[in-house]
């Protein structure tokens, strides 16, 4: 990422995972197909503050690979490449363990 992005409280940065073809070796238009649901996490931010003030640090971290809601969080383009930027309440699973 050129520009460098710094995301706020308990947000985070994620890179979408691209597009598949089909079984049947079709790909589809964007418009036509719906956006993966996965992706890398990028960056984080510094954690959200509790009732008295301190951190609370999140449960991912960088290079996390995750499973986020459909609909969720706000697309930020640069470099020709697609990020979201989403609230740690979006994220359903850290893949792969």
């Amino acid at each position: 990422m050129s520009k460098k992005i710094k995301p706020l409280g308990n947000r985070l940065v994620v890179k979408r995972k691209e597009a598949k073809t089909t079984k049947g070796g079709i790909l589809l238009p964007e418009t036509a197909q719906e956006k993966p649901r996965q992706g890398e996490v990028i960056a984080v931010g510094p954690g959200k503050a509790d009732d008295k003030g301190r951190l609370q640090a999140l449960d991912v971290k960088v290079g996390d690979e995750i499973l986020f809601s459909s609909y969720s969080g706000t697309e930020y383009k640069a470099d020709d490449i697609e990020y979201l930027i989403l609230s740690e309440e979006d994220v359903l699973a850290v893949l792969g363990g």
